[in-house]
């Protein structure tokens, strides 16, 4: 009777620990959202402005069509952050995301660019 007790409780406590961890991996994605993406977007169209020319015209519909690519999926966010040196690596170990981003990557990698 007592195993059954004792292997109620790790069980119990691991559904807790993964509850946590599955809180942590959506304020993760939160963050990506509401404040890295307006970084990546306001970075992407300056750089598209500067590219400007007439072999890369970057008018609207180019914005538009770039940045719908790259705001599509959290991974691509991260990528074009990472790429466009937004946040690095010792961001994520900052803010305790490298696991978060690592699963992240992983889950969605059939979307990476």
């Amino acid at each position: 009777m007592e195993f059954i007790v004792a292997a109620a409780v790790v069980v119990l406590l691991w559904f807790v620990w993964q509850l946590i961890k599955a809180k942590r991996f959506t304020r993760f994605k939160q963050c990506l959202e509401n404040e890295i993406k307006p970084k990546v977007f306001a970075h992407i169209v300056n750089e598209l402005n500067e590219n400007r020319s007439e072999l890369l015209p970057n008018n609207d519909s180019h914005q538009q069509a770039t940045l719908y690519f790259w705001g599509q999926y959290k991974v691509r966010i991260l990528q074009a952050a990472l790429i466009r040196e937004i946040i690095d690596e010792q961001w994520l170990k900052d803010t305790g995301n490298v696991k978060n981003s690592q699963h992240l990557f992983f889950i969605e990698r059939d979307k990476l660019a």
